[in-house]
């Protein structure tokens, strides 16, 4: 995987932020979600190296990224916090300006990116999710049920942190096996990548810590931000799985683009085939919609 990527680690002030890098051309941070690592781009980060600069980074608490510790409020693993670093990142990769796309926890990242620095984000794509916000004033049985590691791993310690670490096998083969997707999408290896990711106990707790962040501060700045008028000022390209609850639970509301209209004035869409892990299930036609939004084509 990532044959022609260079691999750096960077630190941010905060955390040490591992990515891979490679191409010519405008710069496009892509972020991963869980349970994966910046591995789950390894079909899509290659086709859109052909014409832009990518980078493939690891979330802090993700992967081979550091693990900065937390606080009371869980603040270190906001995804403001998060997005802070990608703009570290990516200045010392010498990108001031660039477009992102966020998978899952990467595209909650990537959103805030946008929200709290409108001068470094040209484009946006997010990938299989509404705004925290939305989802959290939505939730019902089928959230709770269905998407399991929002209500779960938001619990107080030491609970979550004692089960991954018990579990680290059955919850990726839980995860990787539901929603909407075909196991068949994760190589053995990728499989196991995932699983040793959660292995480490200093990993485990700053991913239930980025959990809890998600059930507290980012609610909290989501909200503000609505009540002030903050919004999204870059084109917005939202897509989701064909086969996930994105494409069945908000219909009422007009699906995935109309609640991602409420945050910004360009908002474009549409499903792909697959379910949650479509990037992985579908990579030549994620790339392909990725490179034509990013490109203006």
């Amino acid at each position: 995987m990532f044959d022609d990527f260079d691999s750096r680690e960077i630190d941010t002030g905060e955390a040490r932020i591992f990515a891979r890098r490679a191409g010519t051309g405008p710069a496009l941070l892509l972020l991963h979600g869980f349970p994966q690592t910046h591995a789950m781009w390894r079909e899509v980060a290659p086709s859109l190296a052909r014409d832009f600069t990518v980078v493939c980074a690891d979330l802090r608490g993700y992967g081979r990224s550091s693990c900065p510790t937390s606080a009371a409020d869980h603040a270190p693993y906001a995804k403001r916090a998060m997005a802070a670093d990608m703009v570290v990142l990516m200045e010392r990769l010498g990108f001031r300006r660039f477009m992102v796309a966020g998978h899952d926890r990467g595209g909650r990242v990537a959103y805030r990116l946008a929200i709290d620095h409108p001068d470094r984000v040209e484009k946006l794509a997010v990938l299989d999710i509404i705004p925290t916000a939305d989802a959290w004033a939505r939730a019902d049985a089928r959230l709770a049920l269905g998407y399991w590691p929002w209500s779960l791993l938001a619990q107080a310690e030491p609970l979550p942190e004692t089960m991954l670490a018990a579990a680290a096998d059955a919850i990726v083969d839980n995860a990787l096996s539901g929603w909407g997707s075909s196991p068949d999408a994760f190589p053995p290896g990728v499989r196991q990548l995932y699983v040793d990711a959660l292995r480490d106990p200093a990993h485990i707790h700053a991913i239930c810590e980025e959990y809890r962040a998600a059930a507290s501060l980012d609610r909290e700045h989501d909200h503000a931000d609505r009540k002030t008028g903050r919004h999204i000022a870059c084109p917005l390209l939202a897509l989701w799985s064909e086969h996930g609850a994105l494409a069945e639970w908000y219909v009422e509301e007009g699906g995935p683009e109309a609640l991602w209209r409420h945050w910004a004035d360009d908002v474009s869409g549409g499903a792909l085939p697959g379910g949650h892990f479509f990037p992985e299930e579908s990579p030549i036609e994620t790339a392909a919609t990725l490179d034509a939004f990013f490109s203006g084509r």
